[in-house]
């Protein structure tokens, strides 16, 4: 029992640096998106607007932020839970506003709705993230 124990918090710690590798896969999207955004900020303007978001440049800008942002929270460790929040939370904003499925119909529709329910799984991801940053500070 001792030795599963042991097993278990290295686990927890991320020996071998697992832990940060599975951080880094789930922030991936949102660390290329965030980059993506900011190397070709004019896109990311063109982007709110088509979603029909104002005022473009400053969302634009708080959208890089977010991604950037969080992500760096999750992957540093430095209020890891509150980015992880934040990210579940813009993703799940971001699917309403871009995955509106039952506006659709056909091939559309079917693309829609997997990308929809994909990113509630991403935003359940970094609820779980949040979740566990804090049960790990609540038991120290």
């Amino acid at each position: 029992m001792a030795q599963h124990t042991r097993g278990a918090g290295l686990w927890h710690t991320g020996i071998g640096g697992l832990h940060w590798l599975f951080l880094l896969l789930l922030c991936s999207a949102y660390l290329q998106g965030g980059l993506a955004k900011l190397l070709d900020f004019g896109g990311a303007v063109r982007e709110m607007q088509h979603f029909g978001l104002q005022p473009p440049a400053p969302l634009a800008i708080l959208v890089i932020a977010s991604e950037l942002g969080a992500a760096a929270m999750i992957l540093s460790g430095r209020l890891r839970w509150l980015g992880a929040i934040w990210l579940a939370l813009f993703t799940v904003a971001a699917t309403f506003i871009a995955n509106r499925y039952w506006n659709f119909n056909g091939q559309e529709r079917f693309a829609a709705v997997n990308s929809f329910y994909e990113h509630l799984g991403l935003a359940g991801g970094f609820l779980l993230v949040a979740w566990h940053d804090l049960a790990g500070k609540v038991g120290r």
